[in-house]
Parts: structure tokens; C-alpha cells; sequence
């Protein structure tokens, strides 16, 4: 090799871009279900079910489960009598939301009275 095929060799050295980290088939696809909004469908129906198991069928069915924000399920409620209701049994339902689902961190719960199309 001479001096310039040399040269010419270790510059292409200096200037190669390093590559990421490779990433595991299990990483990929949880940034992929995470980008795609799965996780929170799942999430969701998860909620839904631990709802209903812990204010039973009678509220289940005049109110929704929503999104959960920093601790705070947010509860969509039919009117305001099923949500005076629930006001009394908020401290049992966030224990039974706690064990039921975890993964969640559900620390308070806040009604709100709408549609629950």
C-alpha cells in the first residue's frame, strides 16, 4: 500500500459513522406495539374488566373507565346520582384497582358526568 492509498484507507476509518446497538426482537416489537397505541388498547380493556369487578355490575353499567393519568383513573359516570354513589365507595374501589391491576399505579379515582357512548 503506499502513502496515499494509506492516507485515503485511514481516513474512511476516521469518518465511519458507528452503528447503534443491535436491539432484541422483544425491544423492537414493544416500541413498535408502543408507537402503534396497542399497549393502551390492552391497557384499556384491562381497566375495563378490573372495573367491573370492583364496583360490580350495577355501577359498571352506568359508568366508563377512561385513561389513567399520573395515578388518577378519570371515570366518565351516567349522572350524578351513580356518581354520588361512587363517591361512597371510592376508597374500597382504588384499593381493589390497586391489586387488580398493578401495572397501573392507580392511586385516586375522579368521576366526571357525560355520555358514555
Amino acid at each position: 500500500m503506499d502513502e496515499t492509498e494509506r492516507y485515503l484507507h485511514d481516513d474512511y476509518r476516521r469518518r465511519r459513522v458507528p452503528l447503534p446497538p443491535t436491539k432484541t426482537l422483544g425491544d423492537a416489537m414493544s416500541q413498535l406495539l408502543a408507537r402503534k397505541g396497542y399497549a393502551q388498547v390492552q391497557t384499556a380493556a384491562a381497566c375495563t374488566a378490573a372495573w367491573r369487578q370492583a364496583v360490580g355490575d350495577k355501577l359498571a353499567g352506568q359508568s366508563r373507565p377512561g385513561n389513567v393519568r399520573r395515578g388518577v383513573l378519570e371515570v366518565l359516570v351516567a349522572n350524578s346520582s351513580a356518581l354520588h354513589e361512587l363517591s361512597f365507595v371510592k376508597v374500597k374501589v382504588v384499593k381493589k384497582l390497586a391489586a387488580l391491576v398493578p401495572e397501573q399505579q392507580i392511586k385516586d379515582v375522579k368521576f366526571r358526568v357525560g355520555p358514555l357512548d
